[in-house]
């Protein structure tokens, strides 16, 4: 891993709220992406984790300019996507795209894989139509599907071979980073283990830079070299992967990895499962200070008051809160 591919700063996205019929008013806004200052290296799998809700998706789609961000920058290999014209945001599609959670609703029905491979490589002139069958046979060969099976229809195949075929045709124009957001959460354990795996080989082999946006923090830990914990919006915690998960520092994170299920029954019995009280706050009128302090365990007065900022608490990982310090220790047992 070298240099950033894309670099997030103070990103914010909210979505205004009208009332009214006739004289329409914008009464608040919901605050999906609440200030995210983020980079993403070349090469690196970056995890994004957090609640139902906490904005993972929005994130991602704003990203891809598929949601325009209120405020902040999004820059990919030094371009602004935000101020790009349609001319050179289509130029910048080839180097990053996006593997959608529901394979079978991101495909069209109506196409063939062979057209749904194919459309991409021929609208960016990868190649001429002459050349499309054996790009297309490529694409297929290379995410474990047999070229044979090019002229059926996304109905006719598994869902973790729908998947892989969703993974290939976010392959087609050769990107330097994919966004895949929560790509195995409806798949069987077995085939989450086969995509994780795939992914995992073509980030190596193509250095590709990867956003893996999951609910599961063992698959997270499995696939990621950074992990990323988001709450209401805002990154609370990141840093290298077993770092995080490991001995999370974040009180938010801690909470997260206790809910990991361990196979080990001894060990599962002497776990301590963190409850968090009450449920996540409206990002429509979200708390003072620290998001976080109506559930917090740990809370103080302070917390109420001043937002924290990501601080450094060990190499390469840093966390938002004010008590940083004065946190027990906490370890992950395995």
């Amino acid at each position: 891993m070298s240099g950033n591919i894309l670099e997030l700063r103070d990103v914010r996205t909210h979505f205004p709220i009208h009332k009214g019929f006739l004289l329409r008013r914008e009464d608040g806004a919901v605050r999906a992406v609440d200030g995210v200052t983020l980079d993403v290296r070349e090469g690196e799998v970056l995890g994004l984790v957090g609640e139902s809700g906490c904005g993972k998706s929005t994130l991602a789609r704003t990203i891809l300019q598929l949601v325009p961000a209120t405020s902040g920058t999004i820059t990919l290999s030094g371009r602004d996507l935000g101020s790009a014209t349609p001319t050179q945001m289509r130029a910048c599609r080839r180097d990053l795209q996006m593997i959608f959670q529901d394979p079978y609703a991101s495909l069209n029905p109506r196409m063939t894989v062979h057209a749904a491979l194919a459309e991409p490589l021929l609208v960016h002139g990868i190649c001429g139509p002459a050349q499309v069958a054996d790009h297309v046979a490529e694409l297929m060969r290379t995410v474990g599907l047999s070229p044979r099976y090019a002229r059926k229809y996304p109905h006719e195949f598994s869902g973790g071979q729908r998947q892989r075929i969703a993974i290939a045709r976010a392959l087609a124009l050769r990107p330097k980073i994919v966004v895949a957001d929560e790509p195995v959460s409806a798949l069987d354990v077995s085939i989450q283990a086969q995509i994780l795996n795939l992914l995992s080989q073509l980030c190596r082999r193509m250095n590709l830079a990867l956003v893996f946006i999951a609910h599961d923090l063992s698959v997270v830990r499995h696939i990621s070299d950074r992990v990323a914990v988001m709450y209401l919006g805002r990154i609370v915690e990141l840093g290298p992967a077993e770092e995080v998960i490991d001995r999370p520092r974040h009180p938010y994170t801690r909470a997260l990895v206790s809910a990991i299920p361990v196979p080990d029954p001894a060990v599962e019995r002497a776990r301590q499962r963190i409850v968090l009280a009450g449920d996540p706050p409206s990002p429509v009128n979200p708390p003072a200070g620290c998001a976080f302090h109506p559930r917090c365990p740990h809370a103080q007065e302070r917390c109420k008051k001043a937002v924290p900022a990501l601080v450094a608490c060990g190499p390469a990982h840093e966390a938002a809160c004010v008590r940083l310090d004065e946190l027990p220790n906490y370890t992950q047992r395995h």
